[in-house]
């Protein structure tokens, strides 16, 4: 009777502490962020504290409170019908107009308790306060006369130096793209919020569009499979497309960098496969007549293209060089060497120049229909270079 006593008493203090340590409360404490903005939908991604179903509201950018009237919701289609129960939140709006500003809020109603079919316990509602955080998001248009963007890569979790690099970032890029190894593997979920996207939607990702590049790292790790939950794409992969009026980019997976049978891959990777799959997407794209009619080309892959190079350099060069040989690219963007490099064409095997941003550096560029313009820059603000890229010299 007393060894009773004393298990209840365990159990009882179990269940105490238990309950002190669940939220009661839903936050969002992760975004909202933007991704896969297009002319007529954009994406929203965000994290909350526990377990809840989500939605997003939008109003048009006009002179009318938001509270003015109901406002239209858009809810988690992940789950194929049913309302997804996570922590993870990616919704899409769609049926909206090209080059138009909305407004919007990421809203979650928390999960306190689930009983199969019988019923769910749910918290109170919780969203983003529009005082504080007034998001914007503007759909592609038709025209336009130039693009600015800015790429980071090969952060490997130095959040406090991304904060660095964008400490002024707010409404100054069309798009940001993060070109691989922003960690350096995905060990937990968490790490890719914790990272830099909490980080990065601070700064700007509410009301700027963020791209990713998935680099050799994001391979990495028990939780590598969940990169997807944090991206949008057309495509439904990691390597993609999209168009800023005749501006055109190309989002490219290389793979791993090292060999599928090296120990270090534990025999996990089979990114051959992949890349080859890729290599057949590409070659359908760079036919496409919205390539062909594009004025600029410029595609973005993490590890540059080197047919004597490592493994996942030389599969860059085996399956995706080719099919970009031939469709007058303008210019690749890379990282993944950690330092600058400005590579000579014998050394890539390419028709295109192809250019290194360092590891923690930011490279900024603006892009007309005449030449591409790439400002380099350290986490002290600090200008190290630039270069001039003219447009049309590889068709």
């Amino acid at each position: 009777m007393k060894r009773l006593f004393v298990v209840a008493a365990c159990l009882s203090i179990f269940v105490a502490v238990f309950a002190q340590d669940s939220p009661r409360y839903v936050k969002i404490n992760g975004g909202p962020y933007l991704t896969n903005v297009t002319s007529t939908s954009f994406t929203v991604v965000y994290t909350t504290n526990m377990d809840a179903v989500s939605w997003v509201e939008i109003a048009p950018d006009d002179d009318t409170h938001f509270y003015n009237q109901e406002r239209p919701a858009f809810y988690d289609k992940r789950g194929l019908g049913r309302r997804p129960i996570t922590k993870t939140h990616k919704i899409t709006v769609t049926g909206l107009q090209p080059g138009t500003t909305y407004r919007y809020r990421a809203m979650a109603k928390g999960v306190l308790e689930q009983d199969n079919r019988k019923s769910i316990v749910y918290t109170e509602g919780f969203g983003m306060d529009l005082n504080s955080h007034p998001c914007k998001v503007t759909t592609l248009g038709g025209d336009y006369n130039s693009v600015k963007f800015s790429v980071v890569n090969d952060m490997h979790s130095h959040d406090s130096v991304l904060c660095r690099l964008f400490a002024d970032a707010a409404g100054k890029y069309d798009f940001v793209l993060f070109n691989g190894d922003m960690t350096s593997s995905i060990d937990t979920e968490s790490q890719i919020m914790d990272d830099y996207l909490r980080s990065a939607s601070r700064l700007f990702g509410e009301c700027t569009p963020i791209h990713f590049v998935r680099g050799n790292h994001e391979y990495r790790g028990n939780a590598a499979l969940k990169f997807y939950d944090y991206l949008d794409s057309p495509t439904g992969r990691t390597w993609y497309s999209f168009s800023y009026g005749d501006f055109f980019f190309l989002v490219l997976d290389g793979g791993e960098d090292k060999c599928e049978s090296d120990v270090r891959n534990l025999d996990i990777m089979r990114t051959e496969d992949y890349v080859a799959e890729e290599s057949e997407w590409l070659a359908r794209t760079v036919v496409s007549p919205e390539y062909e009619n594009s004025k600029v080309r410029i595609a973005f892959c993490h590890m540059p293209p080197s047919p004597k190079g490592w493994y996942g350099n030389a599969m860059v060069s085996k399956y995706l060089v080719p099919a970009l040989n031939e469709a007058g690219l303008d210019l690749m963007l890379c990282g993944h060497i950690h330092k600058f490099k400005n590579y000579d064409k014998q050394q890539t095997g390419t028709s295109f120049p192809v250019i290194c941003n360092a590891n923690q550096q930011r490279m900024d560029v603006a892009v007309s229909e005449k030449e591409i313009r790439l400002d380099f820059y350290n986490s002290d603000g600090l200008k190290l270079r630039n270069l001039v890229i003219p447009v049309g010299k590889n068709r």
